[in-house]
């Protein structure tokens, strides 16, 4: 292992932290993302980088965490960052920068931080999943992801049949041009639409929340029909993955009751003899992104 860096590029932010052999944050910062003039995105980039050498004394490795899908042909497809998509971005940065950089998706580097690095560390298979705005994640074996572009897509996998059916839910529609994909359900927005389906009054997560730990019914109708909806799908990736772990990080992460609750709800959606896995916290935080980044780096280049 050596020094690098790591840049989780965001709709809003883009962060950087420099990385020590031992994967310890030395430094790290955001700056605004440009998000509609791909010179301009370039220019931010590189002077981040820049400065980060700066601090070194060295050109350490780089890694990038990304939000969308990287095509086999390195241009990505980025919804938060407009003047990103149909563009070679890890090719037009290793030209600027006269060095190796590596783009991942940023749910992926997410898991492979905490599979390394975080909660999962210490476990063989490690599926790490992402409830915030939207849903994804990815899988880790020894390690190391599960090779693919597009492996960690699980918000796109469509929402139970059974659970919706037993609910009476809508279909939705999701912003991938998807009818049904279960990410409007489960994503941390899809919770305060839920929570708005029941109370017929607009509401978010965290109205969810504040309502639960009041001990409002609808809210814990609620609550139990999003475990019924999550149990299922996650249960889905279970018998697909046999992971040791789940480990979970955005936004819904951080309410314990989910933790506690989430592995009798998959276990409801497994047959006799298959046992859920343990359910995890991440550990990395909003740290998770650049790390995942940073290893990536390593891992590509060495």
């Amino acid at each position: 292992m050596s020094w690098c860096y790591g840049l989780d590029i965001g709709g809003s932010k883009i962060e950087l932290a420099i990385f020590d052999p031992q994967l310890q944050v030395q430094q790290r910062w955001r700056v605004a993302t440009p998000t509609q003039d791909l010179p301009a995105f370039i220019k931010v980039v590189s002077a981040q980088i820049a400065r980060a050498d700066a601090l070194c004394g060295q050109d350490a490795k780089v890694g990038i965490a990304l939000p969308g899908v990287i095509r086999a042909d390195g241009t990505v497809i980025s919804s938060n960052v407009p003047c990103l998509t149909d563009q070679p971005v890890a090719a037009l940065l290793t030209q600027q920068l006269a060095r190796t950089v590596v783009i991942g998706n940023d749910c992926r580097c997410f898991a492979l931080s905490e599979a390394v690095a975080g909660a999962g560390k210490g476990y063989r298979k490690v599926l790490g999943y992402i409830l915030g705005t939207g849903a994804g994640g990815g899988f880790c074996l020894d390690g190391q992801l599960l090779p693919g572009r597009v492996a960690g897509e699980y918000g796109h996998i469509a929402i139970s049949a059974l659970v919706a059916q037993r609910h009476q839910l809508p279909l939705r529609q999701c912003g991938c041009g998807l009818l049904g994909c279960v990410e409007p359900y489960i994503s941390g927005t899809g919770l305060g639409r839920l929570y708005q389906h029941y109370t017929a009054k607009a509401a978010s997560s965290v109205d969810w929340v504040n309502a639960y730990r009041q001990q409002d019914t609808l809210a814990q109708q609620t609550f139990e029909v999003y475990l019924d909806i999550l149990g299922a799908h996650l249960a889905g990736l279970c018998l697909t993955l046999e992971p040791d772990c789940l480990v979970l990080g955005g936004g819904l992460s951080q309410i314990p009751e989910l933790i506690a609750a989430l592995p009798a709800a998959i276990q409801d959606h497994l047959f006799a003899g298959v046992t859920a896995p343990l359910v995890l916290a991440a550990e990395g935080g909003d740290a998770s992104g650049v790390r995942g980044a940073a290893i990536l780096a390593q891992f590509k280049q060495e």
